[in-house]
């Protein structure tokens, strides 16, 4: 298998078009076991990278999950985030925003879930829904705000939109934040799949909603609202991972080799004790060692 992660990776060079990202590269089965091990292994090696992180506490890392429904954002979590201390990770699910978030600017919820630096944030969804989800609804028409502010074709409402999301993007950068997006690009079909899978186990009806359906109608439209946020906002400092989502355990290796990729890039280091310290610390441990 040749596929590479560099293979995902949007950083907004060019004309992004996402039907030139497979949703699946169709690795062959026998081959999973192998994958399976290579996340377990980058899970083990994010731990290690996270105390650091968490100790250095001059970077702060925020991971984005989008996907269309049944792509595997909640299960990506759970096993690529599995190895990771709880006590320097938090996780933050998207939910439709809440009357109170909805009588701020859009990105001030992100606000409020922002990681502080040394830890991991995980955004199950993310202030990107404002321009996927409100874009094919056209949600902005309802929205209490100003008529200088949403009376003008939808077009321009979320190119202001995008160049907001950018410099937020290139604020967090400025102030010692990693921003790592991740797009689950899940095929139509496969998408079927899934549904039909949750509506014939009993234990995974929960999963399912008419909603579904509605949402799943509006494939194309929200094909063309993702190529043009990822289009739009991928930068050299806040690219955009397009992972093929199809099959679940490979789609989970490249997105634990993308965030253990940053964070080898940051290479966090333990702090160096200053001598006075490192001095009390000897003392302690004489105490310590003649039984003081």
């Amino acid at each position: 298998m040749s596929f590479k992660l560099e293979e995902c990776v949007y950083r907004g060079e060019g004309k992004f078009c996402i039907s030139d990202y497979p949703t699946s590269v169709e690795v062959d089965k026998g081959e999973k076991e192998k994958y399976v091990q290579l996340t377990e292994e980058n899970t083990a090696r994010m731990a290690e990278l996270q105390d650091k992180l968490y100790a250095e506490a001059k970077e702060g890392v925020v991971i984005l999950i989008q996907a269309m429904d049944a792509a595997g954002k909640d299960s990506t979590i759970k096993h690529v985030m599995s190895g990771v201390n709880p006590q320097g990770c938090v996780v933050h699910s998207f939910k439709q925003p809440s009357h109170e978030e909805l009588a701020h600017s859009f990105l001030w919820r992100a606000m409020m879930h922002m990681p502080q630096r040394g830890y991991l944030g995980v955004f199950n969804r993310s202030y990107y829904e404002d321009v996927l989800v409100v874009r094919v609804h056209d949600l902005q028409r309802g929205y209490a705000m100003p008529s200088r502010c949403i009376d003008m074709d939808s077009g321009k409402f979320f190119e202001k939109r995008y160049r907001q999301i950018s410099d937020f993007e290139e604020y967090l950068w400025e102030n010692g934040y990693r921003v790592v997006k991740i797009f689950l690009n899940e095929g139509k079909e496969e998408q079927a799949k899934r549904f039909l899978a949750r509506i014939e186990d009993e234990s995974k009806n929960w999963k399912f909603s008419e909603a579904d359906m509605k949402e799943r109608a509006l494939w194309d439209e929200y094909q063309k609202a993702y190529e043009k946020a990822i289009g739009s906002t991928a930068s050299k400092h806040a690219p955009w991972y397009v992972i093929p989502a199809d099959q679940k355990w490979f789609a989970r290796y490249l997105v634990s080799e993308a965030i253990v990729g940053v964070l080898k890039d940051i290479d966090p280091r333990y702090p160096e004790m200053p001598a006075d310290q490192k001095a009390h610390l000897a003392s302690c441990k004489q105490q310590l060692e003649q039984g003081a």
